[in-house]
């Protein structure tokens, strides 16, 4: 008797086990929520075919958090835009981008005249979002060495002006 109740026992712990473990992986292996953004323009940088939706961006705690998958524009001045992306999705291919090439930024053309990579602990945030005396894109995104917070160890930043 002693011994059917054990595998009883058994039984309903491996069912409730299995139950637990199954619900588990489908919650646990769903995908990561989403954020919805307000489309605020677009951005089109032909040479190295990328094409994305922009949205604005607000500083919070003296930071601009950078959308996952789309670009981030912020303005300071009118007539100089900062747009920001990730490396890793929106902005792969932005080291290919040339001194010359054409960047298309809500239906105004911008001829690219600096490309720069700076150790994030030199940038001055201040000067890069300052007026300008022609309209000014500064196109700006993580490169470098990979650090242990998931930051990266310098900038890449890509100045264009109005055409």
């Amino acid at each position: 008797m002693e011994l059917r109740r054990r595998w009883n026992f058994c039984k309903i712990f491996s069912l409730i086990y299995v139950l637990a473990f199954s619900v588990y992986i489908i919650v646990g292996l769903q995908p990561a929520e989403a954020h919805e953004y307000t489309i605020s323009g677009n951005l089109n940088i032909p040479s190295i075919g990328l094409v994305s939706d922009v949205t604005n961006l607000t500083l919070e705690n003296h930071k601009l958090n950078t959308p996952d998958t789309i670009v981030g524009s912020y303005t300071r001045h009118l007539g100089k835009t900062l747009l920001i992306g990730h490396s890793t999705t929106v902005f792969k291919n932005l080291e290919n981008i040339s001194i010359g090439d054409t960047i298309n930024y809500n239906d105004q053309n911008y001829r690219v005249i600096n490309i720069e990579k700076i150790a994030k602990s030199n940038i001055d945030m201040d000067k890069i979002l300052s007026r300008e005396k022609e309209n000014t894109l500064i196109v700006m995104t993580c490169a470098g060495t990979i650090l242990d917070n998931g930051d990266a160890s310098h900038r890449f930043i890509v100045t264009a002006t109005e055409i």
